[in-house]
């Protein structure tokens, strides 16, 4: 015993001794519990307090508070890394239903996780950055409230920040010779800066999830390591026991169910008939896609010109305007269980082969209903005679996100719910729904990529999208335990996550990029409402900011980057290219690393 504490004592001392990233790391590869690491890490915190007492006589008051500020610093952020993952959303919930349902639904909420994450940066940059400043210099509204408003987004919320028409062009000034906020370029820029961040942050996520899960996915995945490694023995409670046991038995189930997949052969008549059904379905698919976008089309003409080119204006005459919004979602709604039904007909080997089929005709068919609306947005509406254009696509967007919001949860009622209903009371032979992978995901991308493409017309819409997809991981959480079964063929689904990331990415940002490219460079702002009002379009803004720099010197170098930078084919031409030899080299890098593990597992069986 006492040697055994004696030799501890030597290795807190040694460590004590080094810098803080070396002890940090030395901590990291010794073998042994977190709970054992916490417990020598703390000793030597302690350790390093004593040793600096032990000095204090040769230290001046200065160093011996900075270093004691230093240690009660490192103490606190060690306490903080220990306790945040217990503040963190649902991260207990995701442990049990990756336990009960397998990491293809957990997929599935981990991505409207992350998408929750997105929205609250989004809410936290427009409010502040925006709102607030507006906020400071706004007028009394005098409309009044009727409670209409709350679904139409109309009426009283027509005067409030809520909408690109309330914000003022002028620069806000509390004091006369005080500071000023122009108001303009706090618009545009901050805007432009957070669709930068979205790009940078859906790049890094997109490439770090493809390496994990494409280019080296034996690193992270393995029954071996799952089944001899990966076990806690912090682990006490005999809950979170039991809930870790059931979450590693399905992993490794979800792996040899991927090792195990049998290849189906059929004869020359099988795989012809497989070929017309396959074809079949997609004819009918594209088909009512297409139905479906004529419909929507042709719907937005006649409400322009009804409730626009009429000049009505009143709460009753924009509460019908909920129609398109409706039908807009029930299209969305009952659509994808059509395909469902399609994806049944076809009979895939694998149920990722089906989801996968049923993920491409569901984003064919809501990017297109997007797209037509904002071809009606951008080329009929800016066009008409309203006297804000920009606020009337801000309310329509409110409406197709709140509905879109209401329907999410009765499709959870009535397409889970009831179901369960049915087939345990009516229809006994049904069994259990299986939760709809493929449906539930393009929900969320439809309503993110709405909310991407309405924060130029309403620069609160992220917040509202924050609720909604906070009230929907519950109601699916909850609908999933009380109404859904694993599903049948247990399947790994690694790869899930990152071709959510891509859809998100291809065709929702890019699509969404392009929307806001021709509004803030091609389209004429209202003459009467917005930041921008004057101006021939929203960059004009900048434009006469630079001439104005122009004639500082101290901003000489901002002029610079503006004309041979921001303005300039070449440099994108050539940070392109820079991007592409990066990601070829990291893609070299990622392969030798994946050779020389395979060459080590190699000598580790032999």
């Amino acid at each position: 015993i006492f040697h055994g504490f004696y030799a501890e004592e030597k290795l807190v001392g040694n460590l004590a001794s080094m810098s803080t990233s070396e002890r940090i790391k030395a901590i990291q590869k010794m073998p042994g519990t977190m709970k054992k690491k916490r417990e020598i890490r703390n000793k030597i915190l302690k350790e390093i307090t004593k040793e600096s007492r032990r000095h204090s006589t040769q230290l001046s008051c200065c160093p011996q508070c900075l270093q004691r500020t230093v240690v009660s610093f490192r103490r606190f952020g060690n306490s903080l890394s220990e306790y945040f993952h217990l503040l963190q959303l649902g991260h207990k919930t995701l442990k049990i239903i990756g336990a009960n349902f397998g990491t293809s639904v957990l997929s599935y909420f981990i991505f409207l996780k992350w998408l929750l994450a997105f929205n609250f940066f989004s809410f936290v940059i427009n409010f502040s950055f925006i709102t607030v400043p507006q906020l400071v210099a706004a007028e009394p509204n005098n409309l009044s409230f009727t409670g209409l408003e709350l679904f139409t987004g109309a009426g009283y919320f027509q005067e409030t920040v809520l909408y690109y028409g309330f914000y003022s062009n002028a620069t806000i000034s509390k004091t006369e010779n005080g500071p000023s906020y122009n108001m303009q370029l706090a618009y545009i820029f901050t805007v432009g800066i957070y669709f930068v961040i979205c790009f940078l942050i859906l790049l890094f996520s997109m490439a770090k999830s493809f390496c994990r899960n494409f280019i080296n996915p034996q690193i992270h995945s393995g029954i071996a390591s799952k089944l001899l490694c990966i076990w806690d023995f912090n682990i006490t409670n005999e809950k979170a026991v039991k809930l870790k046991q059931k979450n590693i038995s399905m992993q490794i189930k979800e792996d040899l169910a991927e090792v195990n997949r049998e290849v189906l052969n059929f004869s020359a008549t099988e795989r012809v008939v497989r070929i017309v059904i396959h074809l079949v379905c997609w004819v009918a698919s594209l088909g009512t896609a297409v139905a479906a976008c004529a419909g929507v089309y042709f719907l937005s003409i006649n409400n322009l010109k009804v409730f626009v080119k009429g000049h009505k204006n009143d709460l009753e005459s924009q509460a019908a305007m909920l129609v398109l919004p409706i039908v807009a979602s029930l299209l969305n709604t009952f659509m994808p269980f059509f395909y469902s039904w399609l994806g049944h007909l076809e009979r895939f080997q694998t149920p990722g082969h089906q989801i996968y089929v049923t993920i491409i005709r569901n984003i064919i068919l809501k990017i297109s209903i997007v797209g037509i609306l904002c071809y009606y947005w951008l080329n009929i509406v800016a066009a008409s005679e309203s006297q804000c254009w920009e606020t009337l696509v801000g309310q329509d967007i409110y409406r197709l996100v709140l509905v879109d919001f209401i329907f999410c949860l009765l499709g959870s009622f009535f397409g889970e719910f009831l179901r369960r209903i049915i087939g345990t009371i009516v229809c006994v032979n049904l069994g259990l729904p299986e939760f709809d992978i493929g449906r539930n995901v393009l929900d969320l991308i439809y309503a993110q990529t709405l909310t991407w493409v309405g924060i130029l017309f309403s620069p609160l819409l992220p917040g509202i999208q924050m609720i909604s997809f906070s009230i929907v991981f519950y109601v699916k959480k909850v609908s999933l335990m009380m109404n859904c079964q694993p599903p049948r063929k247990v399947w790994r689904t690694a790869q899930m996550t990152t071709s959510f990331m891509f859809l998100l990415f291809f065709p929702s940002f890019l699509g969404v990029l392009s929307v806001i490219g021709v509004t803030i460079w091609r389209l004429k702002p209202s003459e009467e409402c917005g930041p921008f009002r004057g101006l021939s379009s929203m960059y004009d803004a900048v434009s006469e900011w630079i001439k104005i720099l122009e004639n500082y010197t101290a901003s000489e170098w901002v002029v610079w980057i503006y004309h041979n930078l921001i303005t300039s084919e070449l440099f994108f031409f050539i940070l392109s290219v820079v991007v592409l030899i990066i990601t070829y080299l990291y893609w070299q890098i990622t392969e030798g690393r994946k050779t020389v593990i395979k060459l080590l597992q190699k000598q580790i069986m032999n």
